[in-house]
């Protein structure tokens, strides 16, 4: 697969997210926010209105923990951002579709095929994955200035909705697009195609431990 490098606009377009396809490289200029589970939880579960109107600050949400603070005096600061795994916020992904307006969801490992087939997909949305370990440092380069913060004081610095002005932001991977495709779980398929091919024509070990055996579906997990 070769790869593609594009830069997207946020908020973004629809004819920028139309013209994405899962491998693309993608970095991030304009607007964007974070927000992770205490937001969701706020919001989703607590039923508490938000600061601020979402639909109007970005359609873009970041999964992640600012390395972040909050000087007495002066602007707020953010030093790095590490993304955190997306898959858990699955079983708010209907409520917040509806409550944020969100088209590009940010963050590490990417979701289900379920979940983009039940939820992106409708919502014309794209879900782009960070790239690697120990990328936080390098993405905070990219953020030129955080014009808010809202609810640090509630949720914490780690779970605020830090609302971070960005250029040339990533990389990131596109691991799912308009149309639904995953990235990963294409790679899955196509590794599990190679699995049995990797078995075919082994001799049995002259030594064994407990649990291994050449069938790998006897294997003990």
């Amino acid at each position: 697969m070769s790869l593609r490098h594009v830069t997207l606009t946020l908020p973004a377009s629809d004819e920028a997210l139309a013209a994405l396809r899962v491998g693309d490289v993608v970095t991030l200029s304009g607007v964007l926010y974070t927000g992770r589970e205490g937001l969701y939880r706020r919001l989703l579960d607590q039923k508490i209105a938000p600061p601020v109107d979402l639909r109007t600050l970005s359609n873009a949400n970041f999964h992640c923990s600012p390395a972040a603070a909050l000087p007495p005096s002066g602007e707020p600061q953010v030093g790095a951002v590490t993304a955190t795994a997306s898959f858990r916020f699955s079983h708010w992904l209907e409520s917040w579709f509806a409550l944020s307006g969100c088209r590009v969801m940010i963050g590490k490992g990417g979701m289900s095929e379920r979940d983009y087939r039940d939820h992106f997909v409708p919502n014309r949305a794209i879900y782009l994955t960070t790239i690697g370990y120990g990328t936080g440092a390098l993405l905070g380069r990219g953020i030129k200035r955080i014009p808010a913060v809202y609810w640090h004081d509630e949720l914490g610095l780690a779970q605020a909705i830090w609302v971070l002005e960005v250029e040339a932001f990533g990389p990131f991977l596109v691991e799912c697009d308009l149309s639904g495709a995953s990235l990963f779980a294409g790679m899955d398929r196509a590794i599990a195609e190679r699995v049995e091919a990797l078995y075919s024509g082994l001799k049995p070990p002259a030594l064994g431990r407990y649990g291994e055996a050449i069938d790998r579906r006897k294997e003990i997990v």
